[in-house]
């Protein structure tokens, strides 16, 4: 195979930005793709630099900032953290039901907008705060709710969704995707997600140690509001800001049903309106801020600026590299390894292993995802929807490490008895197990079972 000049060095330029990524956190490698990405199409890629600006995912930067606008003001007036309070109070003082309740408000939390980390912010606090309370270790509340946010984290809502949608609509033609069938696709992809981390984290709490503190807690009960104490009733501004967020929902899920195709059809202008989830989110934080519901100072401050420019930049470096040819040296030497049902144990594999230490959404994903086409051609099939959902599971299930945000958070909240030291050895070695485990789960489930 012969490669030229270009497309080694936008590989190397590529190898650069991952090390770095590992090995320096405080370094935003978003901007320094762009630099990179300048570099090599000028001097080896006969690319101007307004040519390879012009490469900016600005659909996909917008709609992450739509999004992360909207929930960063439902975070900002207190929406969101009552929400999650309320929620808690669900299990009534059943010891027992606390796993539960927690893993499914995570999800849930996750699920309808802030993302995962966000939902995992929200959560770690009360969820620890409970572990102490109730004699769980530590170690299975962090699987319990890092593995509920990371599962539920390619929601269409969500920002990790979000990114991972965006790539998969610009590489759709390639793939003989239609537009009308990219709504349907992301849920496929958001329940796959669900399915594949959900299993493998709900089955390590179990056998690490939950099932045996579940039985010991059997009709055992706790004082609910020593617990997790009512809080205010939500007042008008936070009321509206729920209804926003469920006419969000509701706005996205709505045009692409069979049944309102129809009216969305008749009516074009509001088809327009909804083209997308940030034009939606765009809308509806503006209704926020015109009735004093919404602090956008606040939220501005509180959106992840740096996440977004890592994802649109890296982006960037990853288009140049497809024109100079790197992207299809990198399918080639995938492939070689790979037939249609093993590339789903390397798509989890090496993403896997690369997030351990790297940014899973801002690095991993735009990485990969773009090779998915060049992948089908190069072994001769396979199911692109199976790679897709391989690359997203294998690159957020070793979050679970506390070298990842999840992880660190967790630890950060884990109750002043831990040994954070044993914490953090545990959690680790459990993560970067998670780059051979999940890569098995998405062989089984994605390649054998084809989910």
């Amino acid at each position: 195979m012969e490669i030229s000049l270009a497309a080694i060095m936008s590989m190397i330029a590529l190898a650069i930005v991952v090390v770095i990524s590992c090995i320096n956190e405080d370094l935003n490698v978003g901007f320094l793709s762009i630099g990179f990405a300048i570099i090599v199409g000028g001097v080896w890629g006969g690319l101007t630099g307004a040519k390879v600006m012009g490469s900016f995912p600005l659909s996909l930067f917008m709609i992450l900032v739509g999004v992360t606008f909207m929930f960063g003001m439902a975070q900002t007036n207190g929406t969101m953290e009552k929400l999650t309070s309320y929620s808690v109070r669900l299990c009534k003082g059943n010891t027992a039901l606390i796993p539960l309740i927690v893993y499914v408000l995570t999800t849930f939390v996750t699920t309808i907008g802030p993302g995962n980390i966000a939902g995992c912010a929200l959560m770690a606090p009360v969820a620890m705060a409970i572990a102490s309370r109730v004699g769980m270790p530590a170690f299975l509340m962090t699987l319990i709710v890092v593995g509920a946010a990371n599962g539920a984290a390619f929601s269409p809502f969500a920002p990790t969704g979000i990114i991972s949608n965006g790539i998969i609509a610009k590489m759709a033609p390639g793939l003989g995707i239609a537009a009308d069938q990219l709504n349907s696709l992301a849920w496929k992809i958001h329940f796959n997600s669900t399915l594949a981390q959900g299993l493998i984290n709900i089955g390590g709490f179990f056998v690490l140690g939950g099932w045996a503190w579940i039985q010991k807690q059997r009709g055992a009960s706790l004082d609910i509001d020593e617990l997790a104490p009512k809080p205010e009733p939500f007042n008008k501004h936070q009321w509206l800001t729920l209804g926003m967020v469920g006419l969000l929902i509701l706005m996205v899920i709505f045009p692409g049903l069979p049944a309102f195709k129809p009216f969305f059809k008749a009516n074009a202008w509001l088809a327009n309106m909804l083209s997308n989830v940030g034009s939606v989110a765009f809308v509806l934080s503006g209704v926020l801020m015109l009735t004093g519901s919404g602090d956008s100072k606040a939220s501005v401050k509180v959106m992840p600026w740096g996440v977004i420019m890592m994802v649109c930049g890296v982006s960037v470096l990853i288009d140049v590299m497809d024109q100079a040819g790197g992207l299809n040296a990198m399918v080639k030497m995938i492939g070689a390894i790979s037939n249609t049902t093993t590339i789903n144990f390397w798509l989890g594999l090496i993403p896997g292993i690369i997030s351990a230490y790297s940014s899973s959404s801002g690095v991993v994903m735009p990485m990969f995802l773009p090779m998915v086409p060049g992948l089908v051609k190069e072994i001769g099939g396979g199911n692109p929807i199976a790679m897709i959902s391989s690359i997203n599971v294998g690159s957020h299930i070793v979050d679970t490490a506390p070298l990842s945000t999840l992880g660190a958070l967790c630890i950060a909240c884990a109750g002043e008895h831990e040994d954070k030291a044993k914490l953090f050895r545990n959690l680790l070695i459990w993560g970067l197990s998670m780059s051979v485990v999940g890569a098995v789960v998405c062989y089984v489930f994605f390649g054998l079972l084809g989910f």
